[in-house]
Formats: structure tokens, C-alpha cells, sequence
């Protein structure tokens, strides 16, 4: 099979689908992982509340200086580049196949309205995303506008994406805006996670109910998690001190 058929073929174009999207997974997880770092700055007892972003201003600096990370960051915008150009082709073939409708719409006992919206989620999810990496991404590796901070005695100096993200936070549009992009991710997730696994071959029930099961544990817990963070900021639960 000629690569270029590979890409443009039914088959092909949803095996890429799965394979980017498991990819931007586990990119997910790693970035939940480390934004987490910002609720180290709670009042409680496990937390300290004068870290004023100190762990994840430290966690951010040191992904941002290790090559390995900075290799895979091209990766990363190539596979969501992949994932949103061959999800568009897929829709466009599917609604090409559907232009002659069914007399009586079958709703869903013919698919669940999570699949039927995969595009319309998708754009969501991809204009939270260029606003994302424009306030965040952009000011921290391009423009290096961002306020700078020291820490271990002045040693280690590093951008304050603490209060970057504080101060985006203090917007309630913004704030809104990005909790419509994570309920477009987490909807997304509630269908993409075992669909992936589904367009790898597996067809198994006993599987595919596991993988279901494990999709919707990890996509309310990432999703929450995300949608805490610029709740938390606005109503100053995480504040610099």
C-alpha cells in the first residue's frame, strides 16, 4: 500500500485518527499532571499555601528547557495538526455518504450524539486551543514576555507563568470560554478514548467495556481537573500571595 493511499483511504485515515488521538492522550495526561502543580498553593494540610507557584513555575522551567521535551513539543503540533486535518476529511466523506437521509431519523439507536458532533467538538476544542497557546505558550517560548522569577537564592530564574495564568484568570469571559473548551474535550474524550482502541481492532466486548469504563474514569478526572484550574484562579481558592 502506497503511503499517500495510506492517508487518504477510509481505513487509513481512521487508523491515523486513533493513533494521533492516543498520542494527544497521553499529552493530556502529562499536561494535567503538571498544571496541577498550581493547587500545591491551597490552604490545606497537604499543600502550602505561600508556594505562590513556585512548583509549577520550577515544573513548567524545567520542561521548557529539556530538549527531549522541546523535540516532542514538534510532535506534539504535528499530531494535532494530523488529528484535526484527517478528523475534517473524515466528516466531510461521511456527509458526502449522507446525503440521502434516512426517512425517519434513527437518533440514537443508529449513533449516540456524541459521534454525530465529533467535528462541531473538534472546532471547539481546536479555537480553545489557539487561545490557549496564544496567551500561554507564545509568551513563554517565543516572545519571552512573561515576568521573570528566581528561586533556590537567585540560581534558577525562569518566567512567572504562575501569575500569567493568574492574572488571564481574573477575565470571568476567558474563564468561560475555557470551561466550554473543556466540556467540548471531555465529550470528545467520551467517545474518541475507546473509539481509538475500536479503529486498532479491538472488537472485543469484554474489552471494549473496559476500555469504555477506563475512558470515562479518565476523561471526568482530567477534564475536572482542568476545569478547576481558572475556577480556582477566579475565585482566588489559587492566588499569588
Amino acid at each position: 500500500m502506497k503511503w499517500s493511499y495510506f492517508f487518504t483511504s477510509a481505513v487509513g485515515r481512521k487508523i491515523v485518527m486513533a493513533l494521533s488521538g492516543l498520542f494527544l492522550i497521553s499529552f493530556l495526561l502529562v499536561h494535567v499532571g503538571l498544571n496541577s502543580c498550581i493547587f500545591y498553593d491551597l490552604n490545606t494540610p497537604f499543600t502550602d499555601p505561600t508556594d505562590n507557584g513556585s512548583m509549577f513555575n520550577r515544573a513548567a522551567h524545567f520542561m521548557g528547557n529539556s530538549l527531549v521535551i522541546r523535540i516532542i513539543e514538534i510532535g506534539l503540533f504535528a499530531g494535532f495538526l494530523l488529528h484535526i486535518i484527517q478528523g475534517y476529511a473524515v466528516e466531510i466523506k461521511n456527509r458526502r455518504m449522507r446525503n440521502q437521509g434516512y426517512k425517519i431519523g434513527l437518533g440514537n439507536r443508529g449513533s449516540t450524539w456524541m459521534s454525530r458532533s465529533m467535528a462541531i467538538l473538534g472546532t471547539l476544542i481546536f479555537l480553545y486551543l489557539i487561545m490557549h497557546v496564544s496567551q500561554f505558550w507564545v509568551p513563554s517560548r517565543i516572545t519571552h514576555t512573561l515576568e521573570p522569577v528566581t528561586y533556590h537564592n537567585g540560581a534558577v530564574e525562569t518566567h512567572n507563568l504562575f501569575l500569567k495564568m493568574y492574572d488571564t484568570f481574573q477575565s470571568p469571559l476567558i474563564v468561560i470560554f475555557y470551561l466550554i473548551g473543556v466540556f467540548a474535550l471531555a465529550f470528545h474524550l467520551f467517545h474518541g478514548f475507546h473509539s481509538a482502541f475500536r479503529s486498532m481492532g479491538v472488537h472485543n466486548k469484554k474489552y471494549l467495556t473496559m476500555l469504555k469504563t477506563l475512558g470515562y474514569g479518565f476523561t471526568i478526572i482530567v477534564c475536572v481537573l482542568f476545569a478547576l484550574m481558572p475556577i480556582s484562579m477566579y475565585l482566588n481558592w489559587v492566588s499569588p500571595n
